[in-house]
């Protein structure tokens, strides 16, 4: 009676957290270079834990659902045309750095603007970094223009360039809010990648695959609920026959 509860209890602890997963997906639907988070969860076969028989040849082991973490899925999200030349999307598996109050991040956010300061940031505010440093333009500077490999120039000539560095292992990055990733792992130069002016890449967020998964998890979650329910009805009702007096 005990397995069935851990058993079942384990497999709910997985679903809700997926269902958190799913949720906080749903809500980037719209989130220019969001990538999707995806739920791994295995089965464990616990060492010492076994079938309640009488028999001890025929214990068998008991299998519980570990939560093995949320895997980043990496895929490219769909190029959408902005016609604004200071944005950019980056072909390749490259992100672009930035700078915050918390120190440097990550992101495939290449929705770009100038501050009232003229210094080159993105739609959340976060200030692109180039590989000498930040943008800062004057009102002199015109027609600012961004190469497909990361030159920014002006009509008074280069600027600098685009920072782009990737990860040979992308499930390092650890979200850090506000569309940004984080990692103790040292990026290296993402000298393939390229950007593509005037585009903006969105969500790699497909709304009908998310919305089907909920309805899944959530009625496989209340099947699990209407189990132990029925579980534990059934120990109640032993109980109440082993205490009866014979």
């Amino acid at each position: 009676m005990e397995n069935v509860l851990l058993v079942t209890l384990s497999r709910q602890m997985a679903l809700r957290r997926e269902l958190d997963v799913i949720a906080n997906n749903v809500a980037n639907v719209q989130t220019n270079g969001f990538k999707r988070r995806l739920s791994d969860s295995r089965e464990y076969q616990m060492p010492v834990a076994s079938d309640e028989t009488f028999r001890r040849g025929n214990d068998r082991r008991i299998s519980f659902v570990v939560d093995r973490g949320t895997p980043l899925d990496t895929s490219t999200g769909q190029m959408e045309p902005t016609g604004n030349p200071l944005d950019v999307a980056i072909n390749g598996d490259a992100y672009f750095k930035v700078q915050t109050p918390q120190g440097d991040r990550y992101t495939r956010n290449g929705a770009l603007m100038l501050n009232a300061q003229g210094i080159l940031v993105n739609s959340d505010g976060h200030t692109m970094m180039g590989e000498q440093g930040s943008f800062q333009f004057s009102t002199d500077d015109k027609d600012i223009r961004i190469a497909s490999d990361g030159t920014v120039s002006t009509n008074a000539g280069s600027r600098g360039k685009i920072s782009l560095v990737r990860f040979p292992n992308q499930q390092v990055l650890e979200n850090a809010g506000a569309n940004l990733f984080t990692t103790r792992v040292q990026p290296e130069p993402a000298l393939q990648a390229r950007v593509q002016s005037g585009y903006v890449e969105r969500s790699n967020v497909t709304p009908v695959v998310e919305i089907s998964r909920m309805i899944e998890v959530t009625r496989q979650y209340q099947n699990i609920a209407n189990m132990m329910g029925r579980s534990d009805e059934l120990r109640r009702s032993a109980i109440q026959k082993l205490g009866e007096p014979i």
